[in-house]
């Protein structure tokens, strides 16, 4: 069973987690999210609060566990939003599972993983394979995904030490989060939806930066023409992090 928090009442929204991300990490936007809903949080096997093996080795057990979790709560139908990794699990759900699923949002996605995708999640999967073994690398592996996430407009607005307290916080991560980091992007080459983007039925909503350097938001409208009379948002000046670049903005497209 993943590890999950519930907050709130009403219709289920089901929060998934990017690959890196915990659930601590939507708390910023959960208390306006649960007085509409009743808002689930959970973490896929190999990230922070799941951190045992054995970790899903294929984007299908990911969408299994969280059909089990579904099925723990009585949840018969979620609205499910997911955010790069997570929305990429979501759109799983919604294809494999489409009884389940309310409502879709896809938030910082891609619909395949191109060659230079593959390349830069086999060198975060060898970095993060060195720390999990105590060689290092804790520090080159988040550097490496907090340059690709963020916006230079929106990091031009941050303290100047911004990234280095970011930094500072990955010496406090044990070697088993490297682990489970490192095989929750061994599946990231192995990522083609394109076939099962015209099987999700749930009403869905794509929401792209227009700054993205990880899924440049020509993916995320792909994923919109691949699913049929989904709507596309691509958010101005944003990059992959805008769902906390312009948190307030997600909160409205969530609870349209």
């Amino acid at each position: 069973m993943l590890t999950h928090k519930v907050d709130g009442d009403g219709p289920p929204l089901l929060l998934l987690n990017g690959g890196l991300m915990s659930i601590g990490a939507w708390q910023p936007i959960v208390p306006a999210l649960t007085a509409h809903y009743r808002v689930i949080r959970c973490d896929f096997r190999g990230q922070l609060l799941a951190l045992k093996p054995p970790y899903a080795e294929s984007w299908e057990e990911h969408a299994a566990d969280v059909i089990e979790l579904l099925d723990h709560l009585g949840v018969e139908r979620a609205h499910i939003a997911g955010v790069s990794y997570g929305a990429e699990v979501s759109m799983f759900v919604a294809a494999l599972y489409p009884d389940r699923v309310e409502r879709l949002t896809i938030i910082t996605a891609t619909e395949r993983t191109v060659d230079w995708m593959c390349a830069n999640a086999r060198e975060g999967q060898r970095i993060a394979e060195r720390a999990a073994a105590g060689e290092g690398g804790g520090e080159e592996l988040f550097r490496n995904v907090l340059q690709a996430t963020w916006s230079e407009e929106w990091l031009a607005k941050q303290p100047p030490d911004f990234m280095e307290q970011r930094l500072r916080q990955v010496a406090m991560l044990p070697p088993a989060f490297f682990a489970g980091a490192a095989a929750i992007l061994s599946i990231l080459d192995r990522l083609d939806l394109t076939p099962l983007l015209g099987r999700i039925t749930a009403p869905a909503l794509v929401i792209g930066g227009e700054h993205d350097r990880v899924f440049p938001p020509e993916h995320s409208r792909a994923i919109a023409a691949g699913i049929p009379n989904a709507r596309l948002v691509i958010m101005p000046g944003t990059g992959h992090g805008l769902l906390f670049e312009c948190g307030e903005r997600v909160v409205e497209l969530l609870l349209a």
